[in-house]
């Protein structure tokens, strides 16, 4: 039996004309919903999930039996309180919970698609998932909230529905991918297609899976996830499991076990096509491009209450990233706030037990809700 069954998901039959210029219908979209919509529909949040995310942001997720990716943050009483919201999270096209993605069988070929999958944006993504607005009936979000690519998702949400959102909460994100970000999505990317499993991307009508490279892709990842201090507090030079070093290519430090053991998780609950697709979506994000080179034409036309949130730590996607966004929207007047979280998390803070970054959250929405009831 397919894993993918029993899951949530709509078949949007309207086509889609993607960035690459291909159009797509008649393709499954993933989701899940957690608490009540209530009778005004006014209660609603759509949360868009980072790189490796889905669907399953809080709870037990059923396909890999883990807790759900922001449990942290999603769930009743907690900062995005199920008690009186009603989330929905979709996953991403071109993902690999659910939703329409790579290795989804090619009605033409009768294979699945492999690197014969479009080529996706961030803008697809989103305008792939605002048919759940129209499945559910709802004229209005409440918020659209994410961090990381799913801050990306905000902000072109609120980019292409101006209207469509009365609060939306980027977090650790940023308008534009940068250089430097692009060159570790490739590191990634070269790391999985050097994989003598890969076979260009049509591993898996050949049965094989090119899971070494996939590892390693997400053991580069991870570390930029992470901050130098949090690094250093959490393991040091710590031996792993002995007194002296083994003078071997093993894992003698703790920080190498931790990697690889990353590493060898991931590869059982992620498809590496979908990375290769998903990253290079990230480094095409360029909303202040799109607008030709004015940030803030891309909200110029929107009436949401922006509240944008960065961490001290992140070096991924810095402050000053996450300021220019606050810059453009000031510019022209609009309504947005801004924090800048003491974490030594990293980027990977969005996701974690940081207090004050929760307690901001919770205290946004529900002072932004009492402005709605």
């Amino acid at each position: 039996m397919n894993k993918f069954n029993n899951i949530k998901k709509i078949i949007v039959k309207k086509p889609l004309k993607l960035d690459c210029g291909q159009t797509i219908n008649n393709f499954p979209l993933a989701y899940e919903t957690y608490g009540k919509l209530n009778d005004k529909k006014n209660n609603a949040i759509l949360i868009f999930h980072a790189l490796t995310g889905d669907q399953f942001a809080s709870g037990i997720n059923p396909i890999t039996e883990k807790d759900g990716w922001w449990s942290n943050a999603l769930g009743p009483g907690k900062a995005i309180d199920t008690d009186k919201y009603f989330i929905i999270a979709a996953n991403v096209i071109g993902g690999c919970m659910g939703s329409f993605g790579p290795s989804d069988i090619n009605p033409d070929t009768k294979k699945p698609y492999g690197t014969n999958f479009p080529v996706l944006t961030i803008n697809d993504m989103v305008n792939a998932q605002y048919n759940l607005l129209e499945h559910f009936k709802i004229e209005k979000l409440f918020s659209v909230i994410g961090g990381s690519m799913g801050g990306m998702q905000v902000l072109q949400f609120v980019s292409n529905f101006p209207n469509k959102a009365f609060t939306a909460i980027p977090i650790a994100c940023t308008a534009s991918h940068s250089a430097q970000n692009i060159a570790l999505n490739e590191l990634g990317r070269q790391s999985i297609m050097a994989d003598r499993n890969w076979e260009d991307g049509f591993y898996e009508e050949k049965k094989k899976q090119p899971d070494k490279g996939l590892a390693v892709a997400r053991m580069a990842a991870h570390i930029t996830y992470l901050s130098k201090a949090g690094l250093q507090e959490k393991f040091g030079r710590k031996l792993q499991e002995r007194d002296d070093l083994k003078f071997s290519f093993d894992a003698d430090f703790q920080i190498e076990s931790y990697l690889r053991y990353q590493g060898s998780v991931f590869v059982d609950r992620f498809d590496a096509n979908s990375y290769l697709y998903i990253t290079r979506a990230m480094d095409y994000f360029d909303l202040t491009k799109r607008f030709d080179g004015n940030l803030s034409k891309a909200f110029e036309n929107s009436d949401t209450r922006f509240f944008i949130i960065s961490f001290t730590s992140d070096w991924l996607y810095p402050t000053s990233e996450n300021r220019e966004i606050v810059i453009a929207l000031n510019a022209i007047g609009k309504n947005v706030g801004f924090v800048e979280i003491s974490s030594d998390k990293g980027h990977d803070s969005f996701l974690l037990d940081v207090p004050d970054f929760l307690n901001t959250v919770k205290n946004f929405l529900n002072t932004s809700y009492k402005k709605i009831k």
